[in-house]
């Protein structure tokens, strides 16, 4: 079975329960092909949280959920060492971090200091627990979510560590149709059935990991590197921005875009692809001037304007 069948696959089994929302469940199956992680960033009750679930139990992946709150530890995250009295020897209690998908409820509510300690573990894959280095299960993706309203009592990210996000998600109300849609299945059906009972497992995460190895084989022609290089390096040169991408933002656009193509059920790459991802992919990368800020320009903005100046190559 192709990419894209499995992906139409898990698209048709989510929708049993999330109405509106299919570009967030590609981009969230798009990222977990290419190894990333995902900033989620939408107002409360658009079913960033629901997503994440659905996606775990698709993927028959394990799944936790951390509340980040002000007063969360880096232990409560990572795991720390336990004193057996009867044994007389420390051992290692894990955290909620050692599963295959990992819901970071309103990160920026919680302090530096804890959100050094999960964007640690998804840069490196591993958490040192008392000088011992365990690894994480794979595939591993941390799924984050903030409230863009709210600023009171927020730690907001860093640019350094929002580079560690492969994408950046803006979740929008859902169209008129879809919401009217999901209203009607809410109120004929009984909303208290698990979610479990309601979407199936489509593919296994063993399955996924072979997934992974089909992308290596889609090809990338010499003039799509040159378009994303240019796309890039405009960033860095706009008027209206301070911090322009990094070249981790071009390997991630790179990397993103080959698994669209495969999802679209392509073995090449064609620039449409490029175009379609790249707002999620560098949004998050991008530092705007104070002057463009107050204009109220925002990096959305500032990307279509690069794409509309870039030479596209035919």
């Amino acid at each position: 079975m192709s990419i894209k069948e499995w992906v139409d696959r898990m698209t048709e089994e989510a929708e049993k329960a999330l109405l509106g929302q299919r570009e967030l469940l590609h981009l969230i199956i798009c990222c977990m092909l290419v190894e990333g992680h995902i900033l989620l960033e939408g107002v409360p009750g658009l079913g960033k949280t629901l997503a994440a679930r659905i996606f775990a139990i698709l993927c028959e992946g394990s799944f936790s959920r951390i509340q980040f709150t002000p007063d969360l530890m880096p232990t409560d995250i990572t795991g720390s060492s336990i004193f057996d009295f009867n044994s007389r020897e420390f051992h290692i209690r894990k955290g909620p971090i050692f599963n295959n998908i990992v819901l970071a409820d309103e990160i920026n509510r919680t302090a530096p200091k804890t959100q050094a300690a999960l964007l640690e573990a998804m840069q490196e894959k591993t958490v040192t627990i008392d000088a011992k280095t365990l690894d994480l299960p794979a595939p591993f993706m941390v799924i984050a979510t903030q409230n863009p309203l709210e600023f009171q009592g927020t730690y907001p990210l860093p640019e350094s560590q929002l580079d560690r996000f492969t994408m950046k998600i803006i979740i929008n109300y859902p169209a008129k149709s879809s919401e009217r849609d999901l209203l009607e299945k809410v109120l004929n059906q009984n909303i208290h059935v698990n979610l479990k009972d309601r979407v199936k497992p489509v593919v296994t995460i063993q399955q996924m990991q072979l997934l992974k190895e089909e992308i290596k084989q889609i090809h990338v022609q010499d003039r799509i590197l040159d378009y994303i290089f240019n796309l890039i390096d405009a960033t860095r040169n706009h008027r209206f921005l301070i911090l322009g991408a990094s070249p981790r933002a071009a390997i991630s656009l790179a990397s993103a875009s080959r698994v669209w193509a495969a999802m679209n059920g392509r073995d090449y790459v064609i620039p449409e692809d490029i175009e379609d991802i790249i707002h999620p992919v560098i949004r998050h990368r991008l530092l705007l001037l104070p002057d463009a800020e107050m204009e109220g320009i925002t990096t959305d903005r500032v990307i279509s304007d690069i794409l509309n100046n870039t030479a596209v190559p035919r």
